[in-house]
């Protein structure tokens, strides 16, 4: 690798973080921003043509990106609504690869209907990253996030599996309806196996090394073990990092706090950068797709890649509306278990539509004797375009509009958090008292004081959450008022121990041991 290359490959994700930083900071939609500079960047002249590799795609970005989000997601919400993200992540992007493919075999008739699957295969499955971002900030309904986070985490396996089966009718290797039906249900059955398989002996060994590094360590493994794992016995990978992730996801509260603060800032800061490259690579795809498209005129393409977004929207919309109502219609056990959602969350979660790099990878792993790969290459990357650009820049309007929000929710949420707190707190006492039942040391009495004081104000300081932090009149709560003193008091702190470190009076490390001892109570001051 000689210089220029090493310095073009070192740009990408210093550019792409860049540009992700610079959306945080103005309160912009990163991912849109993301591809539409990639997109701009692509016509630069000197920039390389950054080509989509799909194995590096599948095996170093895909699987640490499902298993954060996995992390992150509560299997207890994704279980009570596994029906309606079973209708999502399978019976949807089943419907969505049928119906694009038979208006791609329509639009183009010499193009074997296998090939015209397969791309329906490539554009069926949303990548609700950019969705759920705008929806957390927007405060959507906890229901309609769980919904959009589990689509997300399984439907890639869907559609992976009948891309390979369609590929596969297309260079010879041709299978049954009911062959395929037998291998998606293998390599699901597959996945989750390796899933629980590698699962059940990580959470014992993490339990019992008690380390926070070397946790977090072979918690960066896991996902990457997980899928190779998975795919080596022809199983589905990305289920297999989906069920690793849920199931220590469930346990971590176990774990040591130490694991769970490493834990949270390490995979903050690798889908940061992960989710910036990925984004930046679809913008940067469209100098390349384009010049194989020579042949073919500008209002032709449109017209193809009008057709194709148009059928997967149009798709997601149709599938929607009866999977939702129609199960409810028909079943009382189902009508009484789960009452029909207001249209409007329908309405939101059927304009979430958004596709991402998966969708790209899979197209750019065509073989390249493919029929027509080129232009299918070409309708992927509008497909993706269109609906993070679309989708994306409306989505925040859509949810306005239709008045979908969780304040209700978030009242409830600040109750229930009151309630637990305070019995939390009274739990902490009562330990407190019978530890100290038989007297206590005077010079101690000071610390027991202490101890009691605390776990009283961790169970205010909930109740007074409900009230914004504020008194009935206005005024600062004594919370409100401990934080904010104790915030400026911390700084001075600091202040402090650099000023001793530049006046060499303490050493770099002793500064830096102080420091996060700070840096802990001040989390805990940000959490209150």
């Amino acid at each position: 690798m000689n210089t220029t290359t090493a310095l073009q490959l070192l740009l990408l994700p210093v550019g792409a973080v860049a540009v992700a930083g610079f959306a945080r900071r103005r309160d912009l939609p990163g991912p849109l921003l993301l591809v539409l500079v990639g997109l701009i960047v692509s016509f630069v002249p000197g920039v390389a043509a950054y080509q989509i590799d799909p194995e590096i795609i599948l095996l170093v970005f895909l699987p640490p990106l499902l298993y954060s989000s996995a992390l992150e997601s509560s299997y207890l919400r994704l279980r009570d609504v596994r029906r309606a993200v079973g209708l999502l992540s399978i019976g949807l992007v089943l419907f969505s690869m049928v119906v694009i493919g038979f208006v791609v075999h329509w639009l183009l008739p010499g193009l074997p209907l296998a090939a015209a699957f397969a791309l329906g295969a490539i554009v069926a499955p949303p990548d609700a990253v950019a969705a759920v971002a705008v929806a957390r900030r927007l405060g959507l309904p906890r229901r309609v996030i769980t919904i959009l986070v589990g689509e997300s985490l399984f439907n890639d396996a869907t559609a992976l599996t009948a891309y390979r089966v369609a590929v596969g009718a297309v260079v010879g290797h041709g299978i049954s309806a009911w062959g395929a039906i037998g291998e998606f249900l293998l390599s699901s059955a597959g996945g989750v196996a390796v899933g629980f398989a590698l699962a059940l002996p990580l959470l014992y060994v993490l339990k019992r090394l008690r380390d926070p590094l070397v946790e977090n360590t072979v918690m960066l493994i896991t996902p990457f073990a997980a899928y190779l794992a998975a795919e080596l016995l022809h199983s589905s990978g990305v289920i297999s990092v989906v069920i690793v992730g849920l199931y220590l996801g469930h346990h971590m509260p176990r774990a040591g706090f130490g694991t769970r603060l490493i834990s949270d800032a390490v995979w903050k800061v690798i889908t940061f950068v992960l989710e910036a490259i990925v984004f930046a690579l679809i913008g940067l795809q469209f100098k390349p797709i384009m010049e194989g498209l020579s042949e073919r005129g500008p209002w032709e393409l449109i017209g193809y890649a009008t057709a194709v977004y148009g059928a997967a929207v149009l798709s997601r919309i149709v599938w929607l509306v009866p999977s939702t109502y129609l199960p409810r219609m028909l079943s009382r056990k189902i009508r009484e278990r789960d009452p029909s959602p207001p249209w409007q969350q329908v309405a939101v979660i059927s304009w979430a539509g958004m596709r991402g790099v998966v969708s790209l990878a899979a197209a750019f792993a065509m073989p390249a004797t493919f029929p027509e790969r080129d232009l299918l290459l070409f309708l992927t990357f509008t497909s993706v375009v269109a609906t993070l650009l679309v989708h994306g820049l409306t989505f925040p309007r859509v949810i306005r509009v239709l008045g979908v929000s969780a304040d209700r929710e978030v009242y409830e949420d600040n109750l229930a958090e009151a309630a637990a707190q305070q019995a939390a707190a009274a739990a902490a006492l009562i330990r407190l008292e019978e530890l100290t039942a038989e007297g206590v040391d005077p010079v101690h009495a000071d610390v027991v004081a202490d101890l009691r004081t605390r776990s009283e104000r961790r169970a205010l300081q909930a109740w007074e959450r409900l009230g914004g932090g504020t008194g009935p009149r206005g005024e600062e709560t004594p919370s409100a008022v401990y934080r904010r003193l104790r915030r400026e008091m911390l700084q001075s702190e600091r202040d402090v121990l650099v000023r001793l470190r530049d006046e060499r009076r303490i050493d770099d490390e002793v500064m830096r041991r102080v420091m996060a001892e700070l840096d802990f109570e001040e989390a805990t001051l940000e959490r209150d």
